[in-house]
């Protein structure tokens, strides 16, 4: 007779982890209803980027440089800025105040608080930076110091611009690697904020900066004290948030720091739960995703588009001075890193997540797929734009073929991006059947429901 204990137990396979799956439903809403504001917010920010490069290569570039340069403001209090500074300075706080909104957001209540989730679209963004400026150093690397200074430039990915891409093109790219785009870009917005805080800062001014930390507590106090209270009156988050708002961000510009990182700190001051008075984190959005809903319309369709207008605006000088901007070791330097590097950097990171922790690609997807996402990564603009003129100064040689290095790395990107995903437009679209049926109407598609729900 045999020893029972000497039967081997049937042991049950390990379980292997699946990346780039689909979300919960909620987060998918959630996700497509900011991604349709951003579809809108890239055409407005395509058609201000036009408008400024006619403007700045037609009769009016006097009077479009005229307008840029203009200074309004109290000197006194360091604030006397030209209209271009205004827009990168001020405005494009804004922007950052709602990528720190959103990723606080992710991070806390989103699908990202768990690490399975989060580990992939952040070590990808971290490879999307690491890479494109390893790239552009080895390329300027004897070009001297001050070219050296642009290294951030093709770190960042525009979401407007990429989003806007992809309803051009009508893919229908499944809702998985829609949410790694836009995590992967709010995280490299998060890490280019951090870049400039800490390698574009020189002299900081010390009281300024404490001054705001009191403010920034303040501001931190009444958002978690009183975040139904601002979440169900839009005037007194008007009145009383957007004040102290302001003195945060003008304090933080007066010590030197740049004013954009301000934008971010807010954010991530704001809750993300709906408190106990509110009924408790489950009876609804909290504060953060009631701030966002306000505000980014603004950011996507005045922020952004005024910063690019003002931003975006280079003379090229007709083909003799296309071929001189991008001969420039500075502009090679960001049209690869942005074509080449950025594809790398992010599909590296996630191949190497993927092998180290076992896991496995959703069965839905394929490898060029990640490929495909990663090469429209490389579609830099807004931040990128931004770095470029604190790397080389606004107006001068290196920062007028930065930015055109700019534009075509973009354009290249989105091309080749094109290429790609329109190819798996047809296996995408049986996807989007498969995720939109809903067999017991119950307004939650199938492959949404819990497995003992199905």
């Amino acid at each position: 007779m045999t020893d029972p204990s000497r039967v081997p137990t049937p042991q049950t396979p390990p379980s292997t982890a699946t990346i780039l799956r689909r979300g919960s439903h909620q987060e998918f809403v959630r996700i497509s209803a900011i991604l349709r504001k951003e579809t809108v917010g890239g055409a407005i920010l395509l058609a201000a980027t036009v408008a400024a490069l006619i403007m700045a290569n037609s009769g009016f570039s006097d009077s479009y440089y005229a307008l840029r340069d203009l200074k309004i403001g109290y000197e006194p209090w360091h604030l006397e800025l030209s209209l271009g500074a205004w827009a990168a300075d001020g405005l494009l706080a804004i922007f950052f105040f709602l990528a720190g909104l959103e990723l606080k957001r992710e991070f806390v209540a989103g699908d990202l608080r768990s690490l399975n989730r989060a580990i992939v679209p952040v070590a990808a963004a971290v490879g999307g930076v690491i890479v494109p400026a390893v790239i552009y150093v080895l390329i300027n690397l004897d070009s001297g110091a001050e070219t050296l200074r642009g290294w951030a430039i093709p770190t960042a990915t525009d979401i407007a611009f990429a989003v806007a891409v992809l309803a051009v093109i009508g893919s229908k790219l499944p809702s998985a690697l829609r949410i790694f785009l836009l995590t992967l870009a709010v995280v490299d917005d998060l890490l280019a904020i951090t870049i400039i805080a800490f390698f574009y800062t020189t002299d900081i001014a010390v009281l300024p900066l404490v001054l705001a930390l009191v403010v920034l507590a303040l501001f931190w106090l009444l958002t978690h004290k009183f975040s139904y209270f601002f979440g169900t009156r839009a005037w007194a988050a008007w009145t009383v948030l957007l004040p102290l708002g302001f003195i945060v961000w003008a304090l933080v510009h007066s010590s030197g720091v740049h004013a954009t990182v301000a934008g971010v700190l807010l954010g991530f001051a704001v809750p993300v739960l709906r408190s106990k008075r509110g009924g408790g984190p489950d009876a609804g959005p909290g504060l953060a995703e009631t701030l966002e809903h306000r505000i980014r319309p603004l950011s996507s369709g005045f922020a952004i588009p005024v910063f690019a207008f003002f931003s975006a605006g280079v003379t090229i000088g007709g083909a003799d001075g296309l071929y001189r901007a991008l001969t420039d070791p500075v502009a090679i330097g960001i049209v690869v890193a942005l074509v080449v590097g950025k594809p790398i950097g992010v599909l590296l990171a996630t191949f190497i997540v993927t092998k180290t922790t076992k896991a496995s690609l959703d069965p839905d997807l394929a490898w060029i797929d990640v490929f495909g996402v990663a090469v429209l990564a490389g579609v830099g603009f807004t931040v990128s734009l931004l770095i470029s003129e604190l790397a080389f100064g606004q107006g001068s040689a290196h920062d007028d073929h930065a930015k055109v290095a700019i534009l075509v790395g973009s354009l290249l990107a989105a091309l080749l991006a094109t290429v790609i995903l329109r190819a798996r437009n047809r296996h995408y679209g049986r996807i989007a059947e498969r995720e939109a049926i809903d067999s017991d109407n119950d307004g939650i598609p199938d492959v949404y429901q819990p497995e003992q729900a199905r």
